[in-house]
């Protein structure tokens, strides 16, 4: 991975329902009123669903402008309006800055009641390394030559513990792709394990049970692979044409991390006419639920690549990819542009929540997935 914001709208979710069966008129005003006194109902699995703002608000992931959080940004958070937020190397100075940054926008989700706030930063290792003076030592191709899962898992750990530290929640790592060839973009940025998809899923796999083992949730992408996209997928509009024989053997790192109960998947930018011909993995029902969720049994937390220079290859506005995302069932939304961009992907989702263009139940689902990966059992 490499955009008027409306005021906030409180709806409190869930309804009650009477039975069609006759009853007598007391009865049905008693049970009105349980009802009504009762509100909504949630499970003792899962944290209960809160307004309709925040049910929209805690499926996005969103980038700040500069080091320090704007009242704008930090107003977000406390109204539910944000569920995340990624940093980049534009907000990062010293360390302790940094540990002043996420404690003050862990706080002020907090402080207002809102759910754990998510802090999110790209520590592949190697090119991609947010924070320079954090681990991994090592990058993915020093760790595949080395073919030890043992070593990866160390990496992983250590690197875990030194973003914990940090006060950094999620990190967007590691990269799960099998590289079908040299002409592979991220093979050429040195951001792959293997050319064997094995190596790479038990590689990938270790690197993420490490990364869980100090505190920090992983994310393995670019599902279902981006290991036959020659063009970066955050500049150009690619379609990868492979059959479905050919794209199996980049399934196996996800296979590999279902197994294992790892809790987030990053969808890719690509479109696969293997399997939907139409939408990129990212905003597709067929890769997001019949693939992931149906054939490969994951029950985690989906997540888009960034949508923004995505959206600009194609044309399009971030928060209309945003709106197909959601709706296609896709939990988080990782919005990398401005904050006034993330503002406006806000304010469309908002809106066809309330109109019901993007269902209640949908929106209860994948919040409920969300609050149990920010509160785990």
């Amino acid at each position: 991975m490499i955009a008027a914001a409306r005021g906030p709208v409180a709806r409190p979710v869930g309804t009650g329902h009477r039975s069609r069966a006759a009853r007598p008129l007391g009865a049905a005003v008693v049970a009105l009123a349980i009802v009504l006194l009762a509100g909504p109902v949630a499970s003792a699995a899962t944290p209960a669903v809160g307004t309709l703002q925040r049910l929209v608000g805690q499926r996005l992931i969103v980038a700040m402008d500069g080091t320090t959080p704007s009242p704008s940004m930090l107003a977000r958070i406390a109204g539910g309006e944000v569920g995340g937020v990624i940093l980049f190397g534009r907000n990062l100075t010293t360390k302790s800055a940094l540990v002043a940054l996420t404690s003050q926008l862990h706080r002020t989700a907090a402080e207002a009641g809102q759910p754990r706030l998510l802090i999110a930063v790209d520590q592949e290792g190697g090119t991609i390394k947010r924070i320079p003076w954090a681990p991994p030592t090592l990058s993915p191709p020093q760790m595949g030559a080395l073919a030890s899962t043992s070593i990866a898992r160390a990496q992983g750990l250590a690197t875990g513990r030194a973003l914990k530290a940090l006060g950094i929640d999620m990190d967007l790592a590691p990269i799960a792709d099998v590289p079908a060839s040299t002409a592979s973009f991220l093979y050429r940025q040195n951001r792959t394990w293997s050319f064997s998809a094995s190596r790479t899923a038990s590689l990938a796999v270790a690197f993420a049970q490490g990364l869980r083992a100090g505190g920090v949730i992983p994310v393995l992408k670019h599902f279902p692979g981006l290991g036959y996209a020659t063009l970066d997928t955050d500049l150009h509009m690619v379609s990868i044409r492979a059959s479905r024989a050919a794209l199996t053997p980049g399934l196996q790192p996800y296979r590999m991390a279902v197994a294992a109960g790892l809790p987030v998947v990053m969808l890719s930018n690509a479109t696969y006419p293997a399997w939907d011909a139409h939408a990129a993995a990212g905003w597709s029902p067929a890769i997001n639920t019949t693939l992931l969720r149906g054939q490969l049994g994951f029950r985690g937390v989906a997540m888009t690549d960034s949508l923004d220079g995505t959206a600009a290859s194609r044309g399009l506005t971030a928060s209309h990819l945003a709106e197909r995302a959601a709706t296609a069932g896709t939990d988080l939304i990782l919005l990398t542009g401005s904050e006034a961009m993330s503002r406006q992907a806000f304010a469309a989702l908002l809106a066809d929540a309330e109109s019901g263009k993007l269902p209640l139940t949908g929106l209860e689902v994948s919040s409920n997935r969300i609050l149990a990966l920010k509160n785990p059992a």
